[in-house]
Parts: C-alpha cells; sequence; structure tokens
C-alpha cells in the first residue's frame, strides 16, 4: 500500500490569510488599493472596461489599454455565505461578486453587516473598503451604502437609542427628528 506524507501545514485559524500573488500584469491594481483607489483597465480601441487586470482587452484582443481610478461604488450581483472555517476568515462570511458602476464584476467579501440572507439583499447599493493586509496588500472589500438616516444612526447611536426609548413610553407622543 502507498503512503503519502504531506509536509504542508496550515497555519491556525485565525487573522492570518494568504496574500495575492503579485505580478507585473496587476501592479498597477494593487498600488491603487495601497493608495485607496479601485484602479481598473480601459480599451483604448472599443472602449470596453474590464477586471480582472490583463495586458490586452477581453472583448476585441487590443494590447493598447489605460488604467483609470474608479468610483468604488456598485451593486451586489451575487453572493454565497460560507460558514466553515477558513485561515484568515471567521465565519460566517460572505464571498461576492459586486457589479461595479463601470460594469466589470468582481469577486470580493461584503463587510460592515451581518453576514446574513436579510442583510445581503441582491442589487443593493455597495462601497468600497479597503482592508490594509500588509505594507504591500490591501484588499479591496465592499460594504453597504448607507441611508442618510441609517448613517445618523451609526454616527450617534445613543441619541437614537434615547428617541425611540422615549417614543415608547409616551405612546401619544409625537417624536420629532
Amino acid at each position: 500500500m502507498l503512503s503519502v506524507q504531506r509536509s504542508f501545514k496550515f497555519p491556525p485559524i485565525g487573522n492570518w490569510r494568504r496574500p495575492p500573488s503579485v505580478d507585473a500584469r496587476d501592479e498597477h491594481f494593487w498600488d491603487g488599493t495601497r493608495e485607496g483607489e479601485l484602479r481598473l483597465q480601459r480599451c483604448n480601441a472599443c472602449g470596453k472596461v474590464y477586471f480582472p487586470p490583463r495586458p490586452f482587452c477581453p472583448a476585441c484582443a487590443a494590447r493598447e489599454v489605460s488604467v483609470f481610478a474608479a468610483n468604488g461604488n456598485g451593486r451586489l450581483y451575487s453572493y454565497v455565505i460560507h460558514h466553515r472555517p477558513v485561515p484568515g476568515f471567521t465565519p460566517p462570511y460572505a464571498i461576492a461578486v459586486v457589479e461595479l458602476a463601470e460594469g466589470p464584476r468582481m469577486m470580493t467579501n461584503i463587510t460592515g453587516c451581518p453576514q446574513t440572507p436579510e442583510a445581503l439583499q441582491l442589487d443593493m447599493p455597495v462601497e468600497i473598503a479597503f482592508e490594509k493586509l500588509d505594507d504591500e496588500i490591501t484588499l479591496p472589500l465592499f460594504r453597504p451604502v448607507l441611508s442618510p438616516r441609517d448613517a445618523a444612526i451609526q454616527a450617534n447611536p445613543r441619541e437614537t437609542t434615547t428617541r425611540v426609548l422615549a417614543s415608547l413610553t409616551a405612546p401619544d407622543a409625537e417624536v420629532t427628528r
């Protein structure tokens, strides 16, 4: 009987994430994330915006491409909630596909909200949220775009709690905003 020995050992579950490899084809992308920009490529021949980075246009195969800073907004196109522990991730977490405002779709993680189907609504607006792994790699993650009301609640939860409690104790009184 043949015996196979494995010498590779996974690090313990926790904050360790295997960093992506960077090469000349996508260096502009990782330089951008480190500087707080989401950089995409546009074909100079046909105008197609695309991701992931590559030295030619996937639509027309032209090699004349330019790099530009995207606005960092998009919509949640698809996702799956992963519940098993994996190095670098605390379950549950969303593995998502975000459709960027410029057109391309990218695989990412959703952060800043509960990782539940109730919180992760398809087509909900999302915005870029960068997470620094180390001095070289900053990951582009996405978080839900808060409505002005939700942003105010998140900015001042104590005032919001006081207002809610006041409305519960004074059933006939109208609470002003």
